[in-house]
């Protein structure tokens, strides 16, 4: 069952995380637009004062009694005491208060402001009886011929009102932005991993049995298009090595049932009836010669199971190859002698690798029998051995039937055969070149076929150089 908030949901964690990240960009952007807000206000008030200290500089003048008043009537010009009234007073050096704005009623500003020479400006904030706060502005002035501190003050209230009125909106409107930002993010995280889940659904139903199904490809050009793309190329490598492996089962089941079978007919044939010694023999004969097809195909099969369970493992050393090839060339002459052929290595000197010398030689073994069960009598297997590029080569040259081009990709398939019933006739196993690919490349190297039907085919080793390969003087062919 599908449950689209679980925290292990990969769209529910991608909202998640881009909500707490919108959270905190909003609450960062909100925390800089109220530190400007307030700082622009401020400084408003600021601005707001300078010209009332510049007005009660123009406004104010001396009485004949040693005091100092406004110019008109302030009774008329001032409003009355409210919240965000501006308020003067005016002192004399020695404290005593010379002028008040008759709106401040029986409320103190403060203690009377110290005197300061003229032109400093001092900057004060207080709280009023009531609860109200004001900013001050206190400066000397000389009203004709008078020195006085000049004090103005405006109250801070329109101010804090403005910042509060500021904070409600972003306390109201910041969760509902980041409540619709994440709903949002849900839905464009839900519409981007839709792909996903379709590919998880199909991907469930992809079985052994049907491994030709693939994941849909919507946007090729994504990243989850990518991920399809490469969970296609995975499931099509897997529906070739299924393949290869239901096609190996079947011929290895095949192969190993038909000496057991020939075995078995041959020895009822040999039990129906009293026999002599001579045919008793005969039959002991082909049985034994079941038996030993039989367990060269086992032995081929094992060899292949460990190398690619990987068991082997090689022992590298320094190998002439000319040598290895006149070695195996003598070791298969009595099979070449018998149809009447012969083979001829062919080498300038000595070509060094670092080789497992076992693992390579079988190579070598496969690729010559090869060429002897499939060339006519009295013909001559070549095997050059020589550099090519830089690159130890090995070439097995016969003059057999050939490979048709469309064989020729699949030749080296285990239990492949261009001719069946000839290669069985011949006492193949369809094993030998699959172990000679497998013996060359586990060295870092390939084999490479040429053929024309009718004139014969070649295999060629490549191999990679040896790092401390020492070049020897030519020597006779041999």
């Amino acid at each position: 069952m599908k449950r689209p908030w679980h925290l292990h949901s990969v769209r529910v964690r991608l909202t998640l995380w881009y909500t707490l990240a919108l959270t905190v960009v909003l609450v960062l952007y909100a925390g800089g637009v109220f530190v400007f807000l307030r700082h622009n206000l401020s400084a408003e008030l600021d601005r707001q004062l300078r010209e009332d200290f510049e007005v009660a500089e123009q406004m104010l003048e001396r009485t004949g009694t040693g005091g100092v008043r406004w110019r008109t009537d302030p009774h008329h010009e001032e409003e009355e005491y409210v919240e965000n009234s501006q308020w003067a007073e005016v002192w004399n050096p020695e404290g005593r208060l010379l002028y008040r704005s008759p709106s401040l009623g029986k409320v103190e500003l403060g203690p009377a402001p110290s005197f300061e020479p003229q032109g400093h400006l001092a900057s004060a904030a207080t709280r009023l009886p009531g609860g109200i706060h004001v900013r001050l502005l206190n400066g000397s002035y000389v009203v004709d011929g008078l020195p006085v501190v000049i004090r103005v003050a405006r109250s801070e209230e329109p101010l804090r009102q403005e910042l509060r009125k500021f904070l409600l909106v972003l306390a109201l409107g910041l969760p509902l932005a980041v409540g619709i930002a994440g709903l949002g993010g849900y839905i464009l995280a839900r519409r981007a991993l839709a792909p996903v889940s379709r590919m998880t659904d199909q991907a469930r139903m992809i079985t052994a049995e049907r491994l030709g199904e693939r994941l849909p490809v919507e946007n090729p050009e994504d990243e989850l298009g990518h991920l399809a793309r490469v969970f296609n190329e995975t499931f099509t490598r897997l529906e070739r090595s299924f393949e290869q492996m239901r096609r190996f089962t079947a011929d290895a089941s095949h192969e190993l049932r038909t000496p057991l079978t020939a075995i078995r007919s041959v020895g009822e044939v040999g039990l129906r009836e009293p026999r002599d010694e001579k045919a008793y023999r005969e039959v002991i004969g082909s049985m034994l010669e079941e038996v030993d097809r039989l367990s060269r195909l086992v032995d081929s099969l094992l060899t292949l199971s460990r190398a690619d369970a990987g068991y082997v493992k090689l022992t590298p050393e320094r190998v002439d190859l000319a040598e290895l090839a006149l070695e195996v060339a003598n070791h298969l002459g009595v099979l070449a002698e018998e149809k009447r052929q012969s083979i001829s290595v062919e080498t300038m000197g000595p070509v060094y690798v670092g080789v497992d010398r076992l693992v390579l030689r079988q190579a070598i073994i496969n690729l010559i029998d090869n060429a002897i069960k499939y060339s006519p009598e009295g013909t001559c297997i070549r095997v050059v051995v020589r550099k090519q590029l830089g690159r130890p080569t090995l070439e097995v040259i016969d003059k057999g039937p050939g490979i048709a081009a469309e064989h020729r990709e699949r030749i080296f398939d285990r239990f492949y055969r261009v001719d069946k019933a000839r290669s069985r006739e011949l006492g193949g196993t369809g094993l030998g070149l699959s172990i000679a690919r497998w013996a060359v490349e586990v060295h870092g190297g390939r084999i490479e076929l040429e053929s024309e039907e009718g004139r014969g085919s070649t295999f060629r080793i490549v191999l990679p150089a040896p790092e401390n390969a020492q070049s020897s003087q030519p020597s006779p062919g041999r």
